[in-house]
This record gives structure tokens, sequence and C-alpha cells, in this order.
């Protein structure tokens, strides 16, 4: 059989027998979350034979549907307990422990040949999530840093990646960023936060929560220095919350929201919300803020009409088709979570014409939202400054490492972008990545 199909402990007996195999071993009795992994795989390599078969070598194999999927979910289950096992032989400090890494260096293909199994079945791995463990250009190595992302699959993600990976070439921090998949991803995040909070890799942490009374609960009694990023997290041990005032941007977005509804024509001013994930903190920030600047502003917020999508576009749309539904006669505001939402919701519109003149406001003020706005689809946005808020969340944690101390928000800005401004925002993003 292939050596590529073999696990790391095997591995390490097999071709490097002068390292103790226990330093592997011992995972399971250090960390719950490994032990469950590998219940999880055995479980199901019992329930479903044909896995045993195929890690053996038994020839050509016919898979049922759920076969199927019980080995996509192994070969996931298999990559996250292989990357813990590199990482604790790393980590603990054995003497031959850089021997041990160059000797099986050509075995980290199997990683990468999982993977691409994985892809070839359909599926996607671990590191889908975005890992980041370089060091970014122009640093010297002096500060380990954890950056766990919501998710890195977006572009406002993209920007703070980018105002981060500025941070450490100035300050000589290496990086290592993550996020989950999605933003309702909760359970990956939690693994994420926990394998680096226990670690022992890192001189500081930053995170951007998806559940942040969860996180509240995993960083409880840790001494190293927290940054929350994004989303704030009410704990103690976070130094600094780095972002934007949601409540208070929101604000802004509603007031000028009722403004553009008075400048198309509208007399009857109300709107609605399409918001993200019903519960989390930033989402009830922006609700917060909307309504207030929609109601100081002389418009009204129907309330009890709040549509959640999950910060999904896909939803959105849907929760548009709904809105339009309860509302024939067309709705003054529609206010968003993110520009997704609010790109979606204007084209689930688009043909409807009592909705012609809908003011469509979006958070964030990525590119795809400036192209929008210029296009006279999505109709504003809310823009935050994620770039300076990756930036400014690196620095901080830097200063932290060194003792210094920080304020207990650092605001990274925000503005509104409309057809007036949107070129100028939009140069100004791409050349941040582009």
């Amino acid at each position: 059989m292939d050596d590529s199909y073999c696990l790391l402990p095997e591995r390490i007996s097999e071709q490097f027998s002068e390292i103790d195999s226990d330093i592997v071993m011992d995972l399971a009795a250090a960390s719950p979350e490994y032990a469950k992994l590998k219940a999880q795989m055995e479980e199901l390599k019992r329930q479903n034979p044909v896995i045993g078969a195929l890690l053996e070598g038994k020839g050509e194999l016919s898979f049922t549907a759920e076969e199927h999927e019980a080995w996509k979910e192994f070969i996931r289950l298999y990559m996250r307990a292989d990357n813990m096992e590199r990482e604790h032989i790393y980590f603990r400090g054995h003497a031959d422990g850089f021997a041990y890494l160059k000797k099986i260096g050509a075995l980290f293909v199997s990683s990468a040949l999982m993977a691409s199994m994985l892809a070839g079945c359909g599926g996607s791995s671990s590191g889908s999530t975005g890992n980041s463990g370089s060091q970014a250009e122009g640093g010297d190595g002096n500060y380990n840093i954890s950056i766990v992302f919501k998710t890195t699959s977006n572009e406002y993600t993209q920007y703070m990646m980018a105002g981060a990976e500025k941070a450490a070439a100035e300050t000589g921090a290496v990086l290592d960023m993550k996020g989950a998949t999605s933003e309702t991803a909760y359970d990956e995040q939690q693994n994420m936060i926990e394998t680096d909070l226990n670690s022992g890799a890192y001189d500081a942490f930053v995170i951007a929560p998806l559940q942040a009374d969860l996180v509240k609960t995993l960083i409880a009694g840790k001494t190293d220095p927290i940054i929350a990023v994004d989303t704030n997290i009410d704990a103690p041990e976070v130094l600094s919350f780095v972002g934007t005032g949601n409540e208070d941007a929101a604000a802004m977005g509603g007031k000028e929201a009722v403004k553009a509804a008075q400048d198309a024509g509208w007399s009857d001013i109300k709107a609605i919300a399409i918001s993200g994930v019903q519960g989390d903190g930033t989402a009830t920030a922006r609700l917060t803020g909307y309504e207030k600047g929609v109601t100081e502003a002389g418009g009204e917020f129907l309330k009890g009409e709040i549509q959640y999508a999950d910060a999904v576009a896909d939803k959105a749309a849907n929760c548009m088709e709904a809105v339009m539904q309860n509302h024939p006669e067309g709705i003054a505001i529609i206010v968003c979570n993110n520009d997704d939402m609010a790109m979606a919701a204007a084209r689930a519109a688009k043909g409807n014409a009592a909705y012609a003149k809908t003011i469509f406001v979006g958070f964030d003020g990525i590119q795809s939202a400036c192209n929008a706005i210029l296009a006279g689809e999505e109709t504003m946005s809310v823009a935050q400054e994620a770039y300076d808020m990756g930036y400014k969340a690196v620095e901080a944690a830097v200063k932290a490492v060194n003792g210094e101390t920080l304020e207990k928000f650092i605001d990274s800005g925000c503005s509104v972008v409309t057809k007036d401004n949107a070129q100028e925002r939009l140069d100004k993003l791409k050349g941040y990545i582009g």
C-alpha cells in the first residue's frame, strides 16, 4: 500500500524510529478534540467496512451513495487529526522535531493528496478555510499571532487579511490566519479557536467571533493577549475591540436612506430590514442603528417585519420575494446587514414597478457593491474600513505582547458610499487586493 494513506503515528515508527511514538500518542490524553476526532473516524470505519477496505488497498471497490458520503467525512476528519498531530510534534519542542519534520517533508504531500481526492469526490478539505501560516513579507518572526475570522470566503475578509499582513510586515509578526467556511459554521470556528488557544504556539490571539457568547466561554481564564475584531466579545480577557461602531454606522446609513427616499419621491417612508444571523451581536447592533437612523430622520422602521437571511445572498433574495408579496404597493427602504444581501435583494426586485425607486442599503462598502451602486442597482452602502480593521487588530496585538495598555475600543472608521463617491471608493479598494 502507498504510505500516503498511513496515519502519522505509524509513519513515525516505520520511518523515524528515534522519535518516540508517544509524542503523538499522548495527544488523545492531552486533547479531547483529538480524541473525539479519532473516535469518530473509528466509528465511521466500523459502520462502513468499505473505508477499511479502501485504506488497506484491496483493489477495485464500489461505493453506495451513503458510503461515498461516509468516505468524504472520514477524509475530512483524517486531515484535521493529521494536522493536529504534526502541530503537536512541532510545538512540543522535542529535540529532534525539526529533523523529523524535515525527514517526513515529502509526506506532507499526504494532506495535499487527500485534499485532491476529496475534491474529486465533490467535497472540500479543511484547508479550504483559508489558512495562512506564512510570515508576512518583512517580518522577523518576533510575534506569533493567531487570527480566526468569521469566514475567509468573502471579499470583506480579504481586506482585513491584507491590512493584517501589512501590519505584520511592519511589526515583525508571524500570522496564522484562518476562518470558517461560512458564517453559520459555528462548530468549525469553535474548533479552530479551541485548537489555537490550547496549542501553546501563539503570543496573542485576534478573533472575529461567529457566536460571541460561545467564544466568551472558550477564552475564560486565558492570560495571553486577546483582541476582538469586527464583532466584540464581552469578556474581561479581551483587551480591546477593533472594529466599526456598528450601531452608529447603521444609524448614519438609515438617515441617509431616508433622505434618498425623499429625493426619490417617496412620501410614505417605511423601511424593512433583511438582517444576518438572528442573535448575532453585529447583526443586532446594525438593526438597532438602522431603526434609530430611520426613525430620527422621520421614517418608519417596520420592526415586526425583520427578515433574517443568515448573511447569505440567496436567502436574502428569498426574503425580498416575501417582502414584495406582503407589500405589493412597494416599500421605500430596504436595509441589509451586508452588501451581498443588498445586491441580491435589489436583483430580486428588478422589474417590479412598485420597487423601481426603492432605496437598497448595504453594509461593508466592498468592490462589488461599488460597481452595483455605479450601475444603479444597489443604492448605497455603509462602508467599513476592513483593511484598517485588520491592520489595527494586529497592531494592537503586538502592542499587547509588548505590555502596552490598549484602548478598549479602537474605531476603524466608516462612511456612506453613494453614486457620488463610489468610483473613488472602488479605486481605493483595488489598491488593497486588486
